[in-house]
């Protein structure tokens, strides 16, 4: 259940993240082609691209790429010379096949993986083959940065789906607010997590050039995405203004404080200054209606608005903070706070002290916000298409205008300002 958080000092266990709700927040915020069209090299990466002379039907663009592309998925894990993993998605050869599952509970501290005994569902599955060989060619690059108390895996729904779409999507831990040390009260900063993404990317530039490494030469380094979600937002913000490998950003549930430099703003009892300008880069920014963490007017909104162009802004209705993960389909449709439930810990959570932490918790996985099976092909289709794009894969943007607004189970409102 990622989202916001600033660094506080530890506290008894009964308050367990009550206190965390704040100011660390994140920043800024398709038609598939006939069979005639043959693959080309787009950044890179040998993929199906759109031609851009071909019209393409409404309905047909805005499902574009909703379903999982045409290469199988790979998946390996590599280490940050601090210590913490990146979990790497690609491209994987012909016939490659398997699945790759996680367990939410394995990246909790033992003495509360103790306590998460219930028989509520607490793993997530992808088509993913472990340490299958990458389909020849080099594929661009997107850096992914999880939100406040998350973890490199926690938006697999989206990771896997880059990679059959012809992208290398690499995933660092940020020790500074993943779920095993924000469970334990250990915060560092939000440089220590910019840091980690350009580390990411350095990793995999030696990766690239390595003889023997399974990424060995297909790495597009010249073509760099960082998509980051909640606290995230402000992590690729962050990686995008000091690094000019980093071509542009994707923003989920995501925004910053807007203002002029050295304002103090207040949120949720803490104090924090408003962010300097928005890297000049092509952005996007996709946040929930029912956004209950990062609220849409007071986050994600003022931060596209204060973006340079050209940037783009997708509101899905009826999808809440934790769409853009996959944690509510754990704890029987309830997220992280249904295992806990299941595991006994119900009472616990319904005393005053943790309100806070159980609403954050379940945001966007109960009534009235609308199932993440239905939001997830709208998220995996804005994505995948707009990177796309950046990445010269399409000739021209595939669903991102207005014009598909109407055309998935639950509305979405869409704007964008051309540079």
């Amino acid at each position: 259940m990622s989202m916001f958080a600033t660094r506080v000092a530890p506290r008894a266990s009964s308050a367990l993240l009550v206190t965390v709700l704040g100011t660390m927040l994140g920043a800024s915020l398709a038609a598939c082609s006939s069979s005639s069209t043959p693959p080309v090299t787009g950044a890179g990466a040998t993929t199906t691209a759109q031609p851009a002379t071909t019209t393409i039907p409404v309905a047909t663009a805005a499902q574009a790429y909703t379903e999982p592309g045409p290469h199988p998925v790979g998946v390996t894990t590599l280490t940050l010379p601090k210590g913490n993993k990146v979990e790497v998605w690609y491209p994987a050869v012909a016939g490659s096949t398997g699945t790759d599952t996680y367990d939410v509970r394995d990246f909790v501290p033992p003495s509360i993986k103790a306590l998460l005994k219930g028989d509520a569902r607490a793993t997530f599955t992808t088509n993913a083959d472990r340490d299958a060989a990458v389909a020849a060619g080099a594929f661009p690059v997107v850096l992914f940065s999880h939100g406040f108390s998350g973890m490199r895996l926690q938006s697999s729904f989206l990771t896997s789906h880059l990679a059959s779409w012809g992208m290398i999507v690499a995933s660092p831990d940020h020790p500074s607010r993943d779920l095993f040390h924000a469970l334990q009260f250990q915060f560092g900063n939000a440089a220590d997590s910019v840091a980690d993404l350009e580390a990411t990317l350095a990793l995999l530039e030696t990766q690239n050039a390595k003889t023997g490494s399974l990424l060995a030469h297909h790495v597009d380094v010249g073509h760099v995405a960082a998509v980051g979600h909640s606290a995230g937002g402000a992590t690729v913000v962050g990686a995008a203004r000091d690094s000019s490998a980093i071509d542009g950003y994707v923003s989920l549930a995501s925004g910053i404080f807007v203002g002029t430099g050295g304002t103090a703003t207040t949120v949720a009892g803490a104090t924090t200054t408003s962010s300097p300008p928005l890297p000049a880069k092509p952005s996007l920014f996709v946040a929930g209606a029912n956004d209950h963490v990062a609220v849409f007017t007071r986050v994600t909104e003022p931060a596209f608005r204060a973006a340079p162009a050209p940037t783009r802004l997708w509101v899905i209705a009826k999808a809440g903070h934790n769409a853009f993960d996959d944690f509510c389909t754990f704890g029987n449709g309830k997220g992280i706070i249904g295992v806990a439930e299941a595991s006994g810990l119900g009472p616990i959570l319904a005393t005053p002290s943790f309100a806070s932490f159980k609403t954050l918790g379940e945001d966007g996985c109960k009534a009235p916000d609308v199932k993440v099976q239905t939001t997830w092909p709208i998220i995996r289709h804005v994505v995948t298409a707009w990177l796309r794009s950046l990445f010269g894969i399409d000739a021209n943007p595939v669903g991102l205008d207005n014009s598909v607004a109407d055309q998935y189970a639950v509305s979405v409102r869409i704007e964008a300002r051309p540079g």
